[in-house]
């Protein structure tokens, strides 16, 4: 099978390449590394010619309302009818555990556009709701280190190795059978700046990780589980200990 993932340089976007290319898939990536800018027609009408599903990895360039609301509206719904007119039959769509629950959060109000843009589309579409990967501690701590202190807000997280992930958006591809929506976590539910105290201890780093609250009430959601998914959810992948002796882990820069 012919799978194409938007985003496939991308945090989990290159595990779901690599899943499928070992499962013996056709798998190719749209992202500007490989020449496909997802803003534009002709790019993605290219690099989806032959593709029997699309995989939607991609992130926007930022977090904001303005920019990511457009971003993810349009990249979705040029996949969606470039999708169909390459002759696609399913899209593939991660998204966000909880987003509906978080009032007033600029970037998961964006992930709800895309969501509603996905169902809008003409292709049959598995929306995946997954937690928080095990590397977004890494990521909080890069944009709030100051000096020996970095800033984490608190958040309850069921969160997921990013590989196990990616594993499981290959197998939904290839997956006639798939859902239209499911969601998706890790094995154990922890607090953001544990993760992150966990992560600095495992790295030698001498920094100190200092717990805040996000302000207004999208702060208090994530502080008190908004972002912990339902009894349904799809448990894949290692605990967080266990992922923090992988390479993976080893090898995150913050």
């Amino acid at each position: 099978m012919r799978v194409a993932v938007a985003g496939g340089t991308g945090t989990v976007g290159r595990h779901t390449l690599a899943a499928l290319r070992a499962a013996g898939h056709d798998a190719v990536s749209l992202s500007r590394a490989d020449g496909v800018d997802l803003r534009r027609d002709g790019d993605v009408a290219r690099a989806l010619d032959g593709v029997d599903v699309v995989v939607d990895a991609s992130n926007a360039p930022g977090t904001s309302r303005k920019v990511a609301v457009p971003f993810f509206t349009e990249v979705t719904g040029r996949l969606q009818h470039q999708g169909e007119s390459a002759g696609a039959r399913r899209l593939v769509t991660l998204s966000i555990v909880g987003i509906d629950r978080v009032p007033g959060y600029p970037y998961y109000e964006a992930k709800l556009a895309q969501e509603a843009a996905v169902r809008r589309g003409p292709l049959p579409a598995t929306v995946v709701r997954a937690t928080q990967f095990f590397e977004f501690p890494a990521q909080v701590l890069r944009r709030t280190a100051v000096g020996p202190l970095a800033y984490v807000f608190r958040a309850a997280v069921q969160p997921v190795a990013a590989r196990a992930l990616g594993g499981y958006l290959a197998s939904l591809a290839v997956d006639p059978g798939a859902p239209d929506r499911v969601e998706v976590a890790g094995p154990g539910r922890l607090e953001l700046p544990a993760m992150a105290r966990d992560l600095v201890a495992t790295s030698g780093r001498r920094l100190r990780v200092v717990s805040t609250t996000l302000p207004g009430r999208a702060g208090v959601a994530m502080r008190d589980g908004a972002l912990v998914p339902g009894d349904g959810a799809v448990v894949v992948g290692p605990t967080f200990a266990d992922w923090l002796a992988t390479d993976d882990a080893r090898l995150l820069s913050f």
